[in-house]
């Protein structure tokens, strides 16, 4: 009896560690960023990171990169841009990683690049709109989908959209934040503008402290504009939708880009006050848009977002900020080394596949090929998330290849008045 039981105790110890998580010999490769984790871009910040360590969890069960376990480095930027360039000093000078990728937003990235560049880094935008364009750095990547000319192209196809409805709309208003995201949105708007020979009748930035939108939006209908377009961040996005109710505004297209709304946090908080609203988007649950892998990446993500507190659908960031990690790894693995002048010559010379489909990158980082969504609201009762899960409540508009529907004009009809 006692050689059997020194026998199962012996198969226990040897099952054990077959059973262990593989010993690694080498320090783990580190990727450093700064992300939103409190203040108002936090919501959406965090679901980002959420997605970034699921992938660094399912590179590491499969063996890692390069023989190396895969750790993410990162500080909270508290959703302001001016602690920005202290965390990646700290991250390049005092903890020396490996590779940097920017936080969540335009306003967050563009402070980085000025370190990034000194430092001859390279650096991977997420969601960062334009901000390679004063700069033509050649080790600049974007995870945004606006391609080689992001400005215009992050309107173009809403105004071609109001420009195709009978009658012609004559009038549009341009609203945004004074930041540095806002600013690059609406000098893409304000291109579009031209080219269709529209009249602006309002053109104005807010502060981003603003917090009380209903001046702003009286403002907007005094001007009596048959299009309103708007740039907001996702805290401006839910004061300036409750404005537009308390206001009535009236015009025939409402929207523009109301960044956020895609997020489970705004879809719950407005409910039907979406309705009607026409937006850029970049990823929604239509079975147009079932590219392959996304829905194993979302389960993952949506059983683990309830204990992290975070977004949970993952319908707007994660999906790309998993796709941001999945071409590092993979330009990683082909290139052999973490050389960075390697890594952005591949790059920039291959396509990828991912998540959101297959990317590929232009001399300034961009996406070659542009693949904005717009997308409309209507059908939502309530501020039940459920009915979000799938696109019952969203058509999207364009482009041909992901279209579900048309749109319905004017905004007020569409609004169900």
């Amino acid at each position: 009896m006692k050689h059997v039981r020194n026998a199962l105790c012996a198969l226990a110890a040897l099952a054990a560690v077959f059973a262990a998580p593989p010993a690694w010999a080498a320090e783990p490769i580190t990727v450093g960023l700064s992300m939103a984790l409190t203040g108002g871009l936090a919501a959406v910040g965090k679901s980002g990171l959420l997605a970034m360590q699921i992938w660094a969890e399912n590179t590491n069960a499969k063996g890692g990169l390069l023989g190396r376990p895969v750790k993410l480095v990162y500080y909270d930027d508290q959703s302001n841009p001016a602690t920005v360039p202290g965390i990646y000093t700290k991250l390049i000078e005092v903890d020396k990683v490996d590779l940097v990728i920017s936080g969540y937003a335009t306003n967050m990235a563009a402070p980085a690049m000025p370190i990034v560049m000194q430092k001859n880094r390279l650096f991977f935008g997420l969601f960062s709109l334009g901000i390679n364009e004063p700069f033509h750095y050649p080790k600049y990547f974007s995870m945004l989908v606006f391609g080689p000319d992001p400005k215009p192209t992050f309107s173009k196809g809403w105004f071609e959209i109001a420009m195709a409805q009978n009658p012609k709309p004559q009038t549009v208003a341009l609203v945004t934040a004074d930041a540095e995201f806002g600013r690059n949105a609406l000098d893409g708007a304000r291109e579009n503008v031209k080219k269709l020979g529209l009249k602006t009748v309002y053109d104005r930035a807010y502060p981003p402290t603003t917090v009380d939108y209903t001046p702003i939006v009286r403002a907007v209908q005094a001007s009596n504009p048959d299009l309103v377009y708007v740039a907001s961040y996702p805290p401006d996005t839910v004061g300036i939708m409750r404005a537009i109710n308390e206001v009535g505004l009236k015009t025939s297209m409402f929207g523009g880009a109301l960044v956020g709304s895609p997020s489970a946090a705004v879809r719950t908080q407005l409910g039907p006050l979406l309705n009607g609203v026409v937006v850029v988007e970049l990823w929604e649950p239509s079975p147009t848009m079932n590219f392959e892998g996304i829905w194993d990446f979302l389960k993952q993500y949506q059983a683990k977002a309830p204990a992290e507190g975070v977004d949970p659908l993952g319908y707007f960031l994660p999906p790309y900020a998993y796709a941001e990690m999945q071409i590092l790894g993979d330009a990683i693995t082909a290139v052999g080394s973490l050389d960075e002048d390697k890594l952005a010559q591949y790059m920039h010379s291959h396509s990828f596949k991912t998540i959101v489909g297959k990317i590929s990158f232009g001399p300034d980082g961009e996406w070659t090929e542009p693949r904005p969504l717009f997308v409309q609201y209507h059908g939502i009762k309530g501020n039940d998330l459920e009915q979000f899960r799938d696109d019952s409540r969203i058509t999207i508009l364009s482009p041909k290849e992901y279209k579900t529907g048309d749109i319905v004009w004017p905004y007020n009809k569409a609004r169900g008045e």
